[in-house]
């Protein structure tokens, strides 16, 4: 891929005009303890993709958003399907994610939206022992979060029982199919109620998808955000290595001043171990993220980053959907993307929350 038609591609940005919402948190028909949870994690105004769809969820309707990462969706859904739970006890609902990364993330932003609220949810994800989430779900949960293939085998040993979830979420569809995920979607889509509320949510909608919709949602309302294909307040740039060495380089910048919260990207698994391994001899606080590590050694190497213990991470395109993490200074494409939709997933881990953001891209 040539990397100088990436950065044209995204050069130009237009402003986009300031959404005016046209509800508040207050003024949806949620419980007291629902509004006051949302205000405690500082919500304050829902984002158009809450706005839009939070009001067609609370009475009943099926979903299809279509929104990329960073735009507050995963707030649309939990909160109407908290508020559903929390009247109605017999309601179960499930939650599909591609990554283990977002099943995370969308357990802990369940987990502070339900305090106090006696509403129980099970994690159920791969790269980990399968016992205590069989044990999680012996206790008859409200909420169920999980990737495909851990959920497909959890109900091909009868510890899951998809004909029970009368509330089914599939979030980030487009991601789970480029992971090879269609079958094990298609499977788990089989095995559920014929009357339930379906929420979908895709940052785009590639033909392969449109099977999956038929199957899944029965008269749905669309929300389609219209987001920047990379935010204005990144500052992208390619740096050419002129036979220099790419090693050499990157200390330099991470020795720079304001390289304070670094992801650094890699093609493979391999690259960015021994990149990270590397970093570490130099004395350089590094942790990696890839598929060759385990659940928990992944979790650890995110807190370490997110607590800034770390000031670099390493990772492969896996962490690039996804993951929100805080203040994020600078992304580096250490080796090119495979796609422009990978570029843009990879940059948009910095320049959040209207914070300021730069994306260096190595070209030989």
């Amino acid at each position: 891929m040539d990397a100088n038609l990436i950065i044209k591609k995204t050069a130009v940005h237009v402003s986009p005009e300031a959404y005016v919402p046209t509800h508040s948190f207050d003024s949806f028909a949620i419980c007291d303890e629902l509004k006051q949870n949302i205000k405690t994690q500082g919500y304050v105004a829902p984002t158009p993709i809450q706005d839009q769809t939070i009001p067609a969820l609370l009475t009943g309707r099926d979903v299809i958003g279509i929104a990329n990462t960073g735009t507050g969706k995963t707030a649309a859904f939990l909160i109407p399907l908290i508020n559903k739970v929390y009247f109605n006890r017999t309601e179960r609902v499930l939650i599909v994610a591609p990554t283990r990364e977002l099943a995370v993330q969308i357990q802990d932003e369940l987990k502070a939206f339900t305090k106090g609220m006696s509403i129980f949810s099970v994690l159920c994800i791969g790269g980990v022992s399968m016992q205590p989430q069989i044990m999680g779900l012996k206790r008859n949960p409200d909420v169920v979060i999980g990737t495909p293939g851990r959920l497909k085998d959890l109900k091909n040993h009868n510890r899951l029982n998809f004909a029970i979830f009368n509330n089914i979420v599939l979030d980030e569809v487009d991601r789970m199919l480029d992971m090879g995920f269609i079958t094990d979607v298609k499977f788990i889509i089989s095995h559920l109620p014929k009357i339930r509320q379906s929420l979908f949510f895709s940052a785009t909608l590639p033909m392969n998808i449109q099977g999956v919709i038929h199957a899944f949602v029965q008269n749905p309302i669309t929300v389609s955000i219209k987001t920047q294909r990379t935010p204005r307040n990144i500052d992208e740039d390619v740096i050419k290595t002129h036979g220099r060495n790419k090693f050499d380089i990157l200390m330099e910048l991470l020795r720079s001043d304001g390289f304070e919260k670094v992801i650094v990207f890699g093609r493979t698994k391999w690259g960015i171990e021994k990149l990270s391994k590397q970093l570490i001899d130099q004395g350089v606080r590094a942790v990696a993220l890839h598929g060759n590590k385990n659940q928990n050694q992944r979790q650890r190497a995110l807190d370490e980053f997110k607590q800034d213990r770390a000031s670099v991470l390493l990772a492969t395109d896996i962490a690039s959907r996804g993951l929100d993490i805080n203040d994020v200074t600078h992304v580096i494409n250490y080796d090119l993307p495979e796609t422009y939709e990978d570029y843009v997933h990879r940059i948009g881990r910095t320049g959040r929350a209207e914070k300021k953001g730069i994306a260096l891209t190595f070209v030989d």
